[in-house]
């Protein structure tokens, strides 16, 4: 029995490739990746996506994490960035070779996505598909379903594994298409678009961007990067502070023995982490920058408690005046 591997996002266009391929009585496993990255998954609903589209059309379905090869991508990538810090193509080459293993490890004969030809300008042109599949070792193993017509005929078609009559040639950008497929295979929920990637919102981006020239960012970082607003110091050193109460406990969580936490005295605030070389003067920015994001930002001065992260240990009460609005702008990292 033929088997193809399926890359499923829980989008609309993998989740209809999936169909065209099962629509020829070929068998189906999906995977599916996640990393720090994924947009859906920090509400936690893009891995639930693919499980439930994987349930959906009765096949099962393989998670991978892919956090750790992909973060040491970001920072520098061979093929580049695309528009914000999106390595694309590296992306691609770094499922696409985590899938060929797993396609040998299960015995698939190739592998599926729901890629369309012309919908992304950096990793869906033609040559950039060519340059994944050869670097991921997968030359002629991935069949692109949805716009198979537009490329050249993989092995699976050659060898009479794939019907290329029954396959499409989708192109660009227009969702119109797919629309219509997805009423003739009666799909009608597809929340999640396969594009969830941080990396290409401008503003996480940038924070992004100022990690990477100076230092060498983590997984608990990158998570950092998710929420409040960030101040750069120096070179060395970085304050985050809370924008909503929610967020208060992420950067409580997220905090590590070497940082310092500011929260305001006797007032419901922010809670501010500063990160890196930290001195007296640093510790009064950060005390400042905290103030500036409460109720108290209107009083000549507040108080501000400054305590070591997770021990609570080190715990003293600073006294700080308001601090100039033009600095809070310079310091601000933003797109």
């Amino acid at each position: 029995m033929t088997t193809a591997l399926a890359l499923l996002s829980g989008g609309l266009d993998s989740t209809l490739a999936i169909h065209v391929i099962k629509k020829q009585g070929i068998d189906v496993i999906a995977l599916t990746f996640t990393t720090v990255f994924c947009l859906c998954t920090s509400k936690g609903n893009c891995k639930l996506e693919a499980v439930k589209v994987s349930e959906k059309l009765g096949i099962p379905v393989k998670v991978i994490n892919t956090t750790k090869s992909f973060l040491e991508i970001v920072k520098k990538p061979k093929h580049g960035y695309g528009k914000n810090m999106n390595p694309c193509i590296d992306c691609r080459i770094n499922i696409f070779r985590a899938a060929g293993e797993y396609m040998k490890e299960i015995g698939a004969d190739f592998i599926i996505t729901g890629e369309v030809l012309g919908q992304r300008p950096m990793s869906q042109r033609k040559e950039a598909m060519k340059t994944i599949d050869r670097e991921a070792g997968l030359t002629g193993l991935v069949l692109r379903p949805l716009c198979a017509k537009h490329l050249e005929p993989t092995i699976p078609e050659k060898e009479g594994l794939v019907n290329r009559d029954e396959l499409l040639e989708i192109k660009g950008r227009s969702r119109k298409d797919q629309i219509q497929l997805a009423d003739i295979f009666e799909v009608t929920d597809y929340p999640c678009a396969s594009g969830g990637c941080l990396l290409t919102d401008p503003e996480f981006a940038n924070r992004m961007k100022d990690s990477v020239n100076h230092g060498d960012p983590g997984v608990n970082e990158v998570n950092l990067l998710k929420v409040g607003r960030h101040f750069r110091i120096d070179d060395k050193t970085k304050v985050i502070v809370s924008r909503r109460e929610e967020e208060n406990s992420v950067v409580e969580k997220l905090a590590t023995v070497h940082d310092f936490l500011l929260e305001m005295k006797d007032i419901t605030g922010p809670l501010a982490i500063i990160r890196g070389e930290i001195s007296e003067e640093k510790l009064k920015i950060a005390a400042q920058l905290t103030a500036r994001s409460s109720k108290a930002k209107s009083e000549p001065s507040a108080e501000v408690i400054i305590s070591k992260a997770q021990t609570g240990s080190m715990q003293r009460v600073l006294s700080v005046p308001q601090i100039d609005p033009d600095l809070v702008k310079e310091l601000m990292i933003k797109k």
